[in-house]
């Protein structure tokens, strides 16, 4: 039988398990060999930190359901009794499974807003079945729960447990330091590999490679957080200095009766974007705007980054807005300022770009957080080496620039200019930024100004943004879909009596009772965003 069983090409693991449950009853144990697999140093306060970071954790394990139990205990994964909470589903026919499915979505759905810490476990066997036909309630039910644990589950399994938390839109993270972890961490959006005695094989395939599990902890909130407030300012600046310099071509190209001439020459225009302003941003991927040890101490901050608060709509209005107000100062305060002279228009626009330099190095530094003598480098020895670069294509007779930047920097006016440019853009700016710092200020503003003062925070209050309606977010749950019975199922699941059950205006435990069938997966609607 077992030979016939691992020689199939369909459902192959579950024809073995058939076997083996068939064959190892009634033996007489001869003797027992027992393996210490003890938990590595940090996992309960690894768990513990990322859980207050408002991180939700999944075990996946092939382990024994009371073996899985017994570790999580231990590494704080779940909560004892009384404060915390642990529901079962089990079974081995579908109705048994439907019925224990539908036990755990009624309580979860009572114990939403309570504090207790509300947790479920599940086999490999009563998984399938839930995957196979009542897959939107175990979407429902991923949803809704913090903490699994999925006991006796394959390879191939833990890769669909990923997937179906994907297709909530939640951004997940899988982490395993074996072979059967594989699948796993590639279906994942973020892949983390423990290189360790069960070989490299994850390591190796996954994103990210450690090599004890407590470094998760600072992968995520300080590379992690790093990496995300990095990544907001270089994409939206990118942006704003793009934008600033085509506003005003387009202001440009009214006052000059639409005729498609440009105000800035080829040269200017490609040593702006290439040199000019990519050497000072790109410097800024090693800014940090709080200390590690601030954000190890404080993970709660990480949810400023989950809920994108540095990267979505309004702070790209923002940046978008700024770079047309720049665009206005530069080009207004360059045209009138040489408007009753007699100006060559090449003098006009190297003015204009002067402008939008010194702008690009001044915000630069006001958004920069902790300045390093690279970043000083960056900003100001750009802004030296834009006039350096000016000064010897100007001394280039055959360059249509001949003795332009000799003539503008020994003149009054331009510097003059230079200086209401920068008055008027930066201006209101900084008005903003210190009426928000001082009288509006958020949680990272408080952190930051503790690390200036050098004194400790206590609490920060609540970070965590609020969460959202149950009701709202998720529908009336109701059976409705038709069994689509496998035949490789059948002869290892018994009949069940049809029954119809439901979530809704009625007696909560109505849905336990035995009614004629009209059998269905959960109807499911949620719009799932990113917490």
């Amino acid at each position: 039988m077992f030979k016939e069983a691992s020689s199939t090409l369909v459902d192959r693991e579950w024809r073995i398990a058939e076997v083996c449950q068939r064959v190892e009853h009634n033996l007489d144990v001869l003797g027992v060999t027992a393996i210490e697999d003890r938990l590595q140093e940090g996992v309960p306060e690894t768990i513990e930190t990322l859980r207050k970071a408002g991180i939700n954790f999944w075990m996946l394990t092939g382990d024994k359901q009371n073996t899985a139990i017994q570790i999580a205990l231990s590494c704080n994964f779940i909560s004892p009794e009384p404060k915390g909470q642990l529901l079962q589903i089990d079974g081995k026919t579908e109705d048994e499974v439907c019925r224990s499915l539908e036990r755990v979505l009624l309580t979860m759905r009572i114990t939403t807003s309570e504090p207790k810490d509300v947790a479920f476990v599940v086999d490999g066997w009563a998984l399938e079945i839930a995957l196979k036909y009542y897959r939107k309630a175990f979407t429902e039910l991923a949803i809704l729960s913090r903490t699994a644990i999925c006991c006796r589950v394959t390879p191939s399994q833990k890769a669909q447990l990923v997937e179906i938390l994907k297709s909530c839109d939640y951004r997940t993270l899988a982490i395993g330091d074996g072979g059967n972890d594989v699948r796993m961490i590639q279906q994942a959006d973020i892949g983390v590999g423990i290189s360790g005695r069960e070989g490299l094989q994850a390591a190796r395939a996954a994103d990210y490679s450690i090599g004890k599990f407590r470094f998760l902890k600072r992968l995520i909130l300080v590379h992690g957080r790093y990496s995300y407030n990095r990544t907001a300012f270089l994409s939206q600046y990118s942006f704003y200095k793009s934008l600033l310099i085509c506003f005003i071509q387009i202001f440009f190209s009214f006052i000059s009766g639409v005729s498609g001439t440009s105000l800035f020459n080829s040269v200017s225009l490609m040593a702006y974007n290439v040199f000019y302003t990519s050497i000072p941003v790109l410097v800024s991927i090693l800014d940090k705007d709080l200390s590690e040890e601030t954000v190890m101490q404080h993970p709660q901050i990480l949810f400023y980054c989950q809920a994108g608060r540095l990267l979505n709509p309004s702070t790209f209005a923002g940046w978008f807005g700024r770079s047309l107000f720049h665009a206005v100062v530069v080009f207004v305060v360059s045209i009138n300022a040489y408007a009753y002279e007699k100006s060559e228009m090449e003098e006009v626009a190297m003015v204009a770009l002067s402008g939008c330099i010194w702008l690009q190095a001044f915000v630069v530094a006001l958004e920069t957080n902790s300045f390093t003598l690279l970043q000083h480098l960056a900003i100001w020895g750009n802004l030296i080496a834009f006039y350096i670069i000016n000064w010897i294509v100007s001394a280039i007779p055959s360059s249509g620039m001949y003795t332009i930047m000799f003539r503008l920097c020994r003149q009054p006016s331009y510097w003059i200019t230079i200086f209401l440019i920068v008055v008027a853009g930066m201006g209101p700016i900084l008005a903003i930024k210190y009426f928000r710092f001082t009288y509006r200020p958020s949680k990272i503003n408080t952190l930051q100004q503790a690390e200036r003062m050098g004194g400790p925070i206590l609490s920060l209050g609540s970070i965590e943004p609020q969460p959202r309606s149950i009701e709202k977010d998720v529908s009336v749950l109701s059976i409705t879909q038709t069994k689509n019975r496998n035949s490789v199922y059948e002869p290892l699941l018994s009949d069940s009596p049809n029954t119809r059950r439901s979530f809704g205006s009625g007696a909560p435990f109505d849905l336990f009772q035995p009614q004629p069938r009209l059998l269905s997966s959960l109807s499911y609607s949620r719009n799932c965003k990113d917490n």
